[in-house]
């Protein structure tokens, strides 16, 4: 696993389970026992995350339906990441939401959400 450029590369919940899958020989290979428990930890507690049932393609088609909202790229990532179930969520995930958006545009990014991410009531 090679992180190509830190301060620019951001990577939602899918690409890191994603890598971590595509990790395990790595692991064997050099013998690292360490990466391989925190990796199997990471691995687990993202099988039990939205990422589980997102892919590229659904994440990709979500980031084109909510350019009208100009999101900043850390909000979009937050969004993917745990997408929101209620308009609460919406407010702790992105900033100053009350003044940017009204209550029908928070809504209809709940519907975008509900539509991309086939999402069920968490608890």
């Amino acid at each position: 696993m090679e992180i190509v450029n830190p301060c620019y590369s951001l990577y939602s919940n899918l690409e890191v389970m994603e890598t971590l899958k595509n990790s395990k020989d790595t692991k064997k290979k050099y013998g690292l026992r360490n990466l391989a428990t925190i990796s199997y930890e990471t691995l687990q507690y993202l099988e039990d995350t939205p990422c589980k049932v997102q892919s590229k393609p659904s994440i990709a088609t979500f980031l084109k339906s909510i350019e009208p909202y100009k999101l900043t790229s850390n909000e979009c990532l937050m969004i993917t990441n745990d997408p929101p179930t209620c308009a609460l969520h919406v407010q702790l995930l992105v900033e100053d939401s009350e003044e940017r958006f009204t209550e029908q545009q928070v809504n209809e990014l709940l519907d975008i959400v509900k539509q991309h991410f086939s999402l069920e009531e968490r608890n």
